[in-house]
């Protein structure tokens, strides 16, 4: 595995690869990696001749008051990992190398943006969107891998690739979880061990949801409810807890049929995301 920090190098092995008739896959993390990464990674190598990964923990995507300080930064052991499970070149830019400048270029998915977590993490999705279009434009990959985890964050960029006709082709890859159906995230460090054995009733929730659902009950506002109740009673501080319209993210009706149940919320000081997605019958 090659490990460059500079684009002007990164630029110049792609260059290469692309002389000698190879496709590029990309994988964009932030580090402190976990197997839902290695899974990206892995999946990566069955559809492309070359992996690019890049670690770089993306400071326009953190307001004034939340985690970019702490955020967990294991590069050595990353970069262990990403060797062992092939990658072929990491990409580990500065914060200086990819924002040499404040940038007065702005990026924003309107709309998808400022829902759900857009909410309550205003300018967050405008951090992501800058950081992946400048990333796009760096490596310019063939196939961009990216996990179902954030699903709002999945489909602001897929937006961002439609509109603005960015030839990469993206390819979702299911939440890894934990063997009690916690969610993989870096963040799951910050929890205590109490919390930790509390954090899976979030998924058991979405499932709770989700059976009712399929079981026919199409009362969504009562069914989140319901379970936001018990949430909160074990500890939870609920962001929100809503049945959305797979393609845009606005509320459900009863006659939509592609949905995907989303929630956040936090245990302590920890926030965790996670989602279901489903189909109905009419």
């Amino acid at each position: 595995m090659q490990t460059t920090t500079t684009i002007l190098a990164l630029r110049s092995c792609i260059r290469q690869w692309r002389q000698a008739g190879q496709s590029i896959a990309f994988v964009p993390t932030m580090g402190n990696l976990h197997a839902g990464h290695i899974q990206l990674l892995t999946t990566a190598k069955q559809k492309a001749d070359k992996v690019v990964v890049s670690l770089f923990v993306n400071p326009a995507q953190f307001g004034p008051e939340e985690d970019f300080a702490n955020y967990p930064r294991t590069e050595k052991q990353d970069q262990a990992e990403l060797q062992e499970h092939g990658a072929d070149l990491l990409f580990l830019p500065t914060v200086a190398e990819i924002y040499p400048q404040a940038p007065q270029t702005g990026i924003s998915v309107k709309d998808l943006s400022t829902l759900l977590c857009g909410a309550s993490r205003p300018g967050h999705f405008d951090g992501v969107a800058l950081v992946v279009l400048k990333l796009l434009n760096m490596i310019q990959p063939d196939l961009l891998l990216l996990g179902e985890k954030d699903f709002q964050q999945l489909t602001i960029i897929r937006r961002l690739i439609a509109d603005l006709n960015i030839p990469v082709e993206i390819h979702s890859v299911a939440t890894v979880r934990e063997a009690d159906g916690l969610a993989m995230s870096s963040r799951n460090t910050y929890l205590s061990a109490a919390e930790r054995l509390l954090a899976p009733m979030l998924y058991q929730a979405l499932c709770a949801v989700r059976d009712e659902i399929l079981a026919g009950n199409k009362n969504f506002p009562a069914l989140t409810a319901a379970q936001s109740q018990l949430l909160q009673q074990a500890g939870f501080t609920l962001d929100y807890f809503t049945v959305c319209r797979r393609t845009d993210l606005l509320p459900a009706n009863q006659d939509d049929q592609q949905l995907v149940i989303l929630i956040a919320a936090k245990l302590g000081t920890t926030r965790l995301i996670d989602n279901i997605s489903l189909q109905t019958s009419a």
